[in-house]
């Protein structure tokens, strides 16, 4: 790029509605496909655009993020000039917070674009999964010799009021409406912006002289109010935005569809990640193992369908997994039933489990939104030999066997900490 563009990742929200999931962890660290954290989406299309001056804005729990990121070796970011900086809120010598919001971390990072000197900055959300090449983005931008572009995308129509949404006049944005109750169109907005420096630069001043804080409220829609020019980069790919129990549960089991809307393996545009070093999968001589995918060092003694496992887990003889995902070094015991539900990584079940049987529960009653009648158990909890789960429930991250006062939690119910959510 004759040009100079640098990117910012925004990987510092708590994910909420994920619940038990980002319990300990930052939304943008999830683990996702059998192999993947969702942040490697945001870094593999970076490298493979060609952008190697990367800051990653960290906050929530940044600790897997941070571990899983390292230097940046696996997507080619351990360089001496470029690479990934990873950008956590720090005291100054000045008076400082954390974030408060997405254009108060790229405000508070400031030194980070004035060492870069870049003629544009794309900031992107890294916790998304989608395949981009932002080199089309960028040229769509300079072409019509933009302040501000923003990727946008259709959604279904009766999903539209979960996102922002704009409506066009050909290439520019004439209105943009965060998550209304009756969307005039299907077009979403992506969380990709692409400013020209200079513009971003300003902007963030005046509005943070203003005690204002985000990019899409402060920026985006009061630059609309003013008649100012914005304009809209198409995205037709695959793309979702995993911020839900369902929206999760979703992009993970489309990818043991037979023919997946969003391919993985793709050698042109190849997602890269930091890989754990485990032996091939092991299939005992009564295993079945009906249409799934299967990590490496995964040994499966029962039978799994239609299920997604990430690296290590174990499935004892009679165990029997359908449509769920099991998460890294997750222990199943001899005749558990697990169905319609997400494990999270090293968990142990106990013998004669059963989660997420069918039941006449009627599927949304239950004190969360968006768990889609899946079940979640949080990372390193230990459920008791002979316990029964439904449908809808919530378990949460380190619960120990003793902490079972029942060996039925119904449908719709939870076991969770004192603290909630």
């Amino acid at each position: 790029m004759s040009k100079k563009l640098i990117a910012f990742i925004l990987a510092g929200g708590s994910g909420g509605r994920l619940l038990v999931l980002t319990r300990k962890r930052a939304k943008a660290a999830l683990p996702y496909g059998g192999r993947y954290r969702v942040i490697d989406f945001a870094l593999s299309n970076c490298v493979n655009s060609g952008i190697f001056d990367i800051g990653l804005l960290t906050q929530f729990r940044p600790q897997s993020l941070n571990q899983h990121i390292g230097v940046g070796k696996p997507w080619d970011l351990d360089r001496l000039r470029g690479g990934i900086r990873i950008l956590q809120p720090y005291l100054r010598e000045e008076a400082s917070n954390w974030y408060r919001g997405t254009a108060d971390a790229i405000y508070q990072n400031m030194d980070y674009i004035n060492d870069t000197d870049p003629d544009d900055v794309l900031v992107v959300s890294g916790d998304q999964v989608y395949k981009m090449d932002y080199r089309e983005l960028l040229k769509f931008h300079r072409s019509h010799n933009a302040n501000v572009t923003i990727a946008v995308t259709e959604v279904p129509r009766e999903k539209a009021n979960k996102f922002g949404i704009v409506e066009l006049k050909g290439d520019e944005v004439i209105s943009f409406e965060e998550k209304p109750k009756e969307p005039k169109t299907n077009i979403a907005f992506m969380g990709i912006y692409l400013f020209k420096k200079d513009f971003l630069v300003e902007r963030l001043k005046q509005i943070i002289s203003e005690n204002k804080f985000d990019l899409v409220f402060n920026i985006i829609i009061e630059s609309l109010k003013n008649r100012e020019k914005i304009y809209a980069y198409r995205f037709f790919g695959f793309w979702e935005d995993i911020g839900t129990i369902e929206a999760y549960y979703s992009a993970n089991m489309e990818l043991i569809k037979p023919l997946p809307k969003f391919n993985l393996y793709d050698r042109r545009w190849v997602i890269k990640t930091k890989s754990e070093e485990k032996p091939p999968v092991k299939v005992g001589k009564n295993a079945k193992i009906y249409h799934s995918i299967i990590a490496n060092g995964c040994i499966i003694n029962g039978e799994v369908e239609n299920s997604l496992l990430f690296p290590g887990v174990y499935i004892s003889e009679k165990a029997k997994i359908v449509n769920s995902i099991i998460m890294n070094d997750t222990y199943i015991s001899k005749y558990a039933v697990i169905k319609n539900a997400i494990l999270d990584k090293d968990i142990r079940i106990g013998e004669y489990v059963i989660i997420g049987e069918e039941d006449d529960h009627v599927l949304g009653e239950t004190s969360f939104e968006h768990t889609y009648g899946i079940t979640s158990i949080g990372k390193g909890t230990h459920i008791p030999a002979g316990t029964k789960i439904g449908r809808d429930c919530m378990i949460d991250a380190f619960i120990g066997e003793h902490e079972f006062t029942s060996k039925y939690i119904e449908s719709g119910k939870s076991l969770l900490k004192k603290e909630g959510f």
